[in-house]
C-alpha cells in the first residue's frame, strides 16, 4: 500500500465493537479474533482501535414500564463504561440492539407508534445519566432486524410477520430514531449520534439487462427503504407506488424528523449478493442442487422480482461468506452516486463476517491490505468514510448457523453446512402473499 493511501486512512478512526451489555455489567468482550484484528492492523497501518462500541440494554434498563428504570442495571452501565475508559479506549453505545422490553413488545412493538416515543424518552434520559462519558451514540444497530426481519417477513423471532401492513413497522423505527436524537440534544448530548442501515451490495448474475434490474430492485427494498427516508425526506417508491405510506402511519411533520441532517451514518456490512430474477434461477443453479437453493428466502423474494444465486468460483470464509474485498467499495461508491451531497460521513461497522478462516496471520494480512486498499480507493473518490469498526464474527455465530444458506445464498451446498428449518409464516399479503402448499414446518419446494 502506498504512502498517500496510508496518509488518507489515517484520517479514518478505527474501533471494536460487540453485543456486550452494559446493564448486564458486561466489559467489552477481548475476543482471540478481536485481538488478531488489532494486531494486524497495527502491524500494516500502524494505527490502533480508538472507540469501542457496546450495548446499552434497553430491556435490561427499563423492564417493568417506562418509568420504572431498574437502578443496579443503571450503576452496572456506569462502572462498564468506566471500565472501557479505563482499558484507554473512548465507549460508544448503542441504544438499541433489537431488545425492545417485553412490556413495549406485548402491545405491538414497532407496529405501534407508541413505541417510538418510548424509545426517544429512553434515550434523552440515558443520554442526560451517561452523555458525559459516552463519546458517539448509535440509537439503532439495525433499522431493519425489528422492521422487516420481524413484522414483514416473520423471520426474527419467527411467525410474526404479516407481510406488507408490516412495513408501518419501518416507519416507526425511523421515526424513533429521529425522535431520539432529538431527545439525545434536549438532554445536553453534544457528541456524535448516528442510526445503522445494512448495506446491501452486490452485482447482476448475468450482463443480461434483466438482471441489472433485478439488482435495482433488490436494492430498493433494503438500502432505498431506509435511506430515502433519512437522506431524501420521502419514503421509497417502486413502480410509482409507495409501500409504507400505504400503510398509513405516516402524519404530518414525521419525515422532517426522520430526514434531520445526520452527524453521520453507520453502515453495516456483511457481505455481497448476486442478483437475478426469478427466471433466472434454473439455469444459474446446478440442477442437483437447484431445488434446495431455490429456498423460502426465493419464494419472497420472487415476489418482488429478484432472487439471489451463489457466487461462482469465488474464495469464502469459514461459513460461506464470499471474499470480496472490492464489493464494499463498490457498494459505497453506488450510494454516493444515488445520494450525491445528502450522503453524510460514513462509518463502515459490523465488518467482520468476511474473515478468512484458520489463524494464519499472513493470509489474513492478505486479505486485510486488500480491504485496505479498496477503502483507501473509496476515500480517494471523495465519498467521506469516518470510521470503520471491527465486530467478531463470533457475536453472529447464531445467526450464521440457522440462516447463512438460506438468507444470503453465497456459495453453492457443499455438505459443511445443514439446512436449519425456518419460519414458514414469512408474509400473509400484499406483495409477500404467500399461499403455496406447505409441508414439514416449511414452505413446499415445487
Amino acid at each position: 500500500m502506498s504512502n498517500d493511501a496510508l496518509r488518507q486512512l489515517d484520517q479514518v478512526e478505527w474501533g471494536c465493537a460487540d453485543a456486550t451489555v452494559l446493564a448486564d455489567g458486561g466489559r467489552p468482550a477481548d475476543s482471540a479474533r478481536s485481538r488478531r484484528w488489532a494486531g494486524d492492523l497495527k502491524a500494516l497501518l500502524g494505527a490502533t482501535p480508538v472507540t469501542h462500541r457496546v450495548v446499552a440494554g434497553w430491556r435490561q434498563l427499563q423492564p417493568g414500564g417506562p418509568d420504572a428504570w431498574d437502578t443496579a442495571a443503571l450503576a452496572r452501565c456506569d462502572r462498564s463504561i468506566d471500565a472501557i475508559l479505563d482499558s484507554g479506549r473512548l465507549p460508544v453505545i448503542t441504544l438499541s440492539h433489537n431488545d425492545l422490553p417485553e412490556w413495549l413488545d406485548d402491545r405491538g412493538g414497532w407496529l405501534r407508534r407508541e413505541s417510538a416515543q418510548r424509545f426517544a424518552d429512553y434515550a434523552g434520559w440515558l443520554g442526560s445519566r451517561l452523555g458525559d462519558r459516552v463519546t458517539r451514540w448509535v440509537t439503532s444497530t439495525d433499522f431493519a432486524a425489528p422492521s422487516v426481519a420481524d413484522h414483514v417477513a416473520g423471520m426474527t423471532p419467527p411467525g410474526r410477520g404479516i407481510g406488507a401492513p408490516g412495513l408501518v413497522s419501518v416507519h416507526h423505527v425511523l421515526l424513533g430514531h429521529g425522535l431520539a436524537v432529538q431527545s439525545l440534544r434536549g438532554a445536553g448530548v453534544d457528541s456524535e449520534i448516528s442510526g445503522t442501515v445494512v448495506l446491501i451490495g452486490g452485482y447482476p448474475a448475468t450482463a443480461d439487462e434483466a438482471d441489472l434490474k433485478a439488482l435495482h430492485r433488490l436494492e430498493s427494498w433494503t438500502n432505498r427503504l431506509f435511506l430515502d427516508p433519512l437522506l431524501l425526506g420521502r419514503h421509497m417508491t417502486v413502480d410509482g407506488v409507495c409501500p409504507v405510506a400505504r400503510t398509513g402511519g405516516v402524519r404530518d411533520g414525521d419525515m422532517e424528523i426522520i430526514s434531520a441532517p445526520q452527524d453521520t451514518l453507520s453502515l453495516s456490512w456483511h457481505a455481497p449478493v448476486r442478483v437475478t430474477t426469478p427466471a433466472g434461477l434454473p439455469r444459474l443453479l446446478p440442477a442437483a442442487s437447484c431445488l434446495r437453493a431455490l429456498s423460502d428466502l426465493n419464494r419472497l423474494l420472487a415476489r418482488l422480482d429478484f432472487a439471489l444465486v451463489p457466487f461462482e468460483e469465488v474464495q469464502t470464509g469459514p461459513h460461506g461468506w464470499p471474499l470480496l474485498p472490492e464489493a464494499l467499495a463498490d457498494a459505497l461508491a453506488g450510494l454516493a452516486a444515488l445520494y450525491g451531497d445528502r450522503l453524510p460521513p460514513l462509518r463502515v461497522v459490523d465488518n467482520g463476517m468476511g474473515e478468512p478462516a484458520g489463524r494464519s496471520a499472513q493470509r489474513r494480512r492478505v486479505l486485510l491490505t486488500n480491504q485496505l486498499t479498496w477503502l483507501w480507493r473509496t476515500t480517494e473518490r471523495g465519498i467521506p468514510v469516518r470510521g470503520y469498526e471491527h465486530w467478531p464474527i463470533t457475536d453472529n455465530l447464531d445467526w450464521i448457523r440457522r440462516y447463512s444458506q438460506l438468507y444470503s445464498i453465497t456459495v453453492p451446498d457443499h455438505g459443511r453446512l445443514t439446512t436449519p428449518a425456518i419460519p414458514c409464516d414469512w408474509a400473509r399479503s400484499g406483495p409477500f402473499r404467500t399461499d403455496v402448499p406447505r409441508r414439514t414446518g416449511q414452505l413446499r419446494l415445487v
